[in-house]
């Protein structure tokens, strides 16, 4: 009984942080040193909160919901939404496999730093196979690459684009998230799990 309670509430609690992702994932901003169709968004803080309070499948549940709610205004033929996922999950996943086995403070810090670090390498493979080919549709891929070069001059190539904007970039976007997540989630996670804070981890 008690394995239900706990199974329905993260069920609802996911749904809840699903919308909220959704919702954030309107709210872009543009990346530093890149063209303008290169944007960011938070969309990837509620995964990692829901990762932290209910596991890694609570994360990686967040990013799909997220993402299929998406999908219901993609400009990308759902390519764009795929990509995502894929990014977000492995952040969420990854920061949560890690938390899960030793809940304390420390341990959610270097699970926002390794996440962080695997969220930039799959977002390097991602644009390289799935969102610069997406590009491409648009317009001519040297086109695209002077674009990112345009503002960084060294940018001559497509795996210099993933080295040097969709790597950092990526990494620092989920350092950021992680930064968040670090300041906020003792506060969320009793809200969340309906217990009382000196109880939550």
């Amino acid at each position: 009984m008690k394995n239900n309670t706990i199974n329905t509430r993260m069920l609802a609690m996911s749904a809840m942080l699903s919308a909220v992702s959704f919702v954030l994932a309107f709210f872009e901003f543009p990346v530093p040193l890149s063209p303008a169709f290169a944007r960011m968004d938070l969309s990837d803080f509620p995964a990692l909160i829901g990762a932290f309070a209910f596991g890694p499948v609570s994360g990686l549940l967040i990013e799909l919901v997220k993402n299929a709610l998406q999908l219901l205004t993609t400009s990308t033929g759902g390519v764009g939404e795929l990509a995502n996922f894929i990014m977000g999950g492995s952040f969420a996943v990854t920061a949560g496999l890690i938390y899960k086995f030793h809940k304390t403070k420390k341990t959610a810090g270097i699970a926002c730093i390794a996440a962080s670090v695997v969220m930039g390498l799959v977002a390097a493979l991602t644009n390289y196979f799935i969102l610069l080919p997406m590009f491409e549709q648009f317009m001519p891929l040297d086109a695209v690459i002077a674009s990112f070069g345009e503002f960084i001059p060294f940018i001559k190539t497509k795996l210099d684009v993933v080295l040097y904007n969709a790597f950092p970039f990526n990494l620092l976007k989920g350092l950021v998230i992680g930064g968040f997540t670090m300041l906020l989630y003792k506060h969320l996670s009793p809200i969340l799990k309906g217990v009382k804070g000196d109880h939550a981890r």
